[in-house]
């Protein structure tokens, strides 16, 4: 391993980063192999020479990795000289042979185009053109996603990406000009951050606060292929998805309906439901309902309630145990494949397979290679209840050598004497979520299977499951999961403090569960507004709660109107007027707002204060109500003077006898030192 690390930092790796890629078994041999083939560490490269043959490395597919050699040469001769062209020629190759027809591999990654600053610039001018009418109306909020547009445009797909930046930037300047009031963004007002705070995430001035859809056209999640873009092991099998889909593009929110969701899932509806809006295409809401012994009704319930809440509505709602039988069927076709097995292993023994605590070395199960016809007999037996639970898994036969612990033959399926509650005691054995997963988007034809960043292992296992079985494989990309400070997330720690008591259940306003924030109060528009601010990287980020209560603060104060209420009433009698009197107050829902309206308040003999406003003593440091004193009341013309006060038995006061200071007796209308 040693000598990989040294041989890695021949290429402008740090040393920390050449580690980290030396105990990366896959991503190391490939980069060996590359850097062998081109000479090093004896014929020296340059820095950029060194990076793109990290990125041949790191972005090499399976289906491309026969055609290694001849990729690496070409990036030593700089034929491919940037990262788009790194990867298009290993697209290419996947389903090509570059030797077969050398023209049309050329054509495929660019190689000897160069495209010259007037067609840049030309071909920006035409793409702001037809877009034209949006950038004069958005200015600056309209850049993130002009840009990002700007990206798929064929004649600047080998152009340089730093030249057309400049050419977008002078073309915008031309069009609308410079930066001006229009284009501010209104920053709300929020606690005063602490010193020593990570202010990492705090959000850039530009076009997240106007357009929320523009966190999908920027960053890593704005290149995500197009539908149609992701290589299949059958080609027939990208003709069927898109007959099906007609080229729109569908995401997948899939909670398991075993709690109720949380803050943190607030950012997985978003960026699923979000990124699907933002490209015109739709969002399932699928139900991951694979272990009955958790699930609850209720959970599947406030499920939907919130995402509705939230202000998605799902394409369809459907189930993962609507597939049940066609699950069954295809792990019964890979027991045929003999790409699985079943193995009576305890938990124990298969730990130890795995190399234990310790790490050691792996080695495979004396059930590996039992015959095909012995694991479809075996798994027969499962089916019909022959087996308790843990005597009896069906494993995937994957690779036990592979660095990366999702190869190490994943269980799929597992003995569950559980009733259903949707499929009744039909079944006893229940898929695995490493199974059901990846299948399930693909029979819905999910072109992009956006997951957070604690399933990165795991892309790789998806794609081998669906390749393994021949069946349309969508692409797996992950994000940054999001945390907030000062609560608990973790549905099992929320478990413990709803069966604990030590809170009211899952919606008590203390917690940060989505129910608990709508019982609270919080508008769910100021979730989404803190979700988005934050942005979509694959970064794991910490969240100030604070943030989130300046989104409410921000949101309540543009949208509520303002009203008025007492929690403890003391009745006011204003003993000069007549009974009958009555004179109407127009008040608007909000000072200096005039598109929220107005009200109408009826102001007459008698009225109410809050008690808290009125004291039996008074004193000099003391400006409200007390008896003799005079007050203004907000919004009334004249203000009150308190002559009399009606106590209960207990001596609390219960009534207010009080001169209503019109001017009506002939004396002087005194001014009030405060307004209640």
């Amino acid at each position: 391993m040693d000598d990989l690390v040294t041989l890695f930092t021949h290429i402008g790796l740090s040393e920390k980063k050449a580690q980290e890629t030396a105990k990366n078994k896959k991503l190391a041999t490939a980069l060996e192999q590359a850097m062998r083939t081109v000479g090093l560490p004896d014929q020296p490269v340059s820095e950029s020479v060194g990076k793109l043959l990290y990125r041949l490395a790191s972005t090499l597919s399976p289906a491309a990795s026969a055609h290694l050699d001849l990729l690496a040469k070409a990036v030593a001769e700089q034929q491919l000289a940037s990262n788009e062209q790194v990867d298009a020629a290993v697209k290419y190759c996947e389903k090509n042979d570059p030797q077969a027809d050398q023209a049309a591999f050329e054509h495929a990654c660019g190689i000897g185009v160069v495209v010259s600053d007037a067609e840049i610039t030309e071909a920006v001018g035409t793409y702001l053109q037809s877009h034209q009418d949006r950038l004069v109306k958005d200015r600056y909020r309209a850049l993130g996603p002009l840009l990002g547009g700007l990206k798929k445009v064929e004649a600047l797909r080998w152009a340089s990406p730093a030249k057309v930046k400049q050419a977008f930037d002078d073309a915008v300047l031309a069009t609308i000009g410079p930066k001006d009031e229009r284009d501010e963004v209104v920053k709300t007002k929020g606690k005063k951050k602490p010193s020593g705070t990570n202010n990492k995430t705090s959000t850039p001035a530009g076009s997240k606060a106007s357009n929320p859809d523009a966190i999908f056209f920027e960053g890593d999640i704005s290149k995500l292929h197009r539908p149609g873009g992701n290589p299949q092991v059958n080609p027939a099998l990208m003709e069927e998805h898109l007959k099906a889909t007609g080229g729109k593009v569908f995401t997948r929110f899939p909670p398991e309906p075993n709690g109720f969701l949380h803050i943190g899932h607030a950012k997985a509806i978003n960026v699923n439901f979000g990124y699907a809006q933002a490209h015109q295409g739709h969002c399932y809401l699928r139900y991951d309902d694979t272990n009955p012994e958790a699930e609850e009704e209720r959970y599947f319930t406030s499920i939907l309630e919130t995402v509705k809440w939230l202000g998605f509505t799902p394409y369809k709602i459907t189930h993962s145990s609507d597939n049940f039988d066609r699950l069954y069927d295809l792990a019964v076709e890979m027991i045929k494949r003999d790409k699985a097995y079943v193995c009576h292993c305890t938990g124990e023994e298969i730990k130890a397979h795995r190399g234990g605590d310790n790490k050691g070395p792996r080695s495979d199960c004396v059930h590996r290679s039992r015959p095909v016809e012995e694991s479809l007999a075996e798994f027969q037996k499962m089916k019909d209840g022959r087996y308790a639970e843990g005597e009896a898994v069906l494993r995937m036969k994957m690779n036990m050598q592979e660095g990366n612990p999702q190869f190490w033959d994943l269980v799929a399926y597992r003995v569950i004497n559980t009733a259903h509650h949707r499929t009744g005691d039909k079944w006893c054995i229940y898929p695995t979520y490493d199974y059901t997963h990846c299948l399930c988007d693909s029979f819905e034809n999910i072109t992009h299977s956006l997951c957070t960043t604690e399933f990165r292992q795991s892309r790789e296992s998806y794609y081998w499951l669906c390749d393994a079985l021949e069946v349309y494989k969508p692409v797996q990309w992950e994000y940054g999961r999001l945390n907030v400070t000062n609560t608990v997330l973790s549905k099992r720690k929320l478990l413990k403090l709803v069966n604990a008591g030590l809170v009211s259940g899952w919606d008590d306003p203390r917690l940060y569960t989505l129910p608990a924030l709508r019982r609270r109060g919080i508008p769910p528009q100021a979730i989404n507004k803190f979700v988005r601010e934050v942005g979509i990287t694959t970064a794991n980020t910490t969240i100030e709660v604070e943030r989130l209560d300046n989104q409410t603060r921000a949101y309540l104060d543009e949208h509520a109107p303002r009203l008025m209420a007492l929690l403890n009433p003391l009745r006011v009698t204003l003993t000069n007027l007549p009974e009958d009197h009555l004179q109407d107050i127009t008040l608007p829902y909000k000072p200096r707002v005039e598109s929220m309206g107005e009200h109408v308040v009826p102001f007459g003999r008698e009225l109410y204060i809050d008690a808290s406003d009125f004291r039996m003593q008074d004193s000099s440091d003391y400006f409200r109500l007390a008896k003799g004193k005079t007050v203004g009341l907000l919004n009334v013309p004249h203000p009150i003077t308190c002559e009399e006060v009606e106590l209960n038995p207990q001596g609390e006061p219960v009534r207010l006898l009080c001169k209503y200071e019109n001017g009506q007796d002939g004396n002087a209308i005194p001014k009030p030192k405060s307004y209640i």
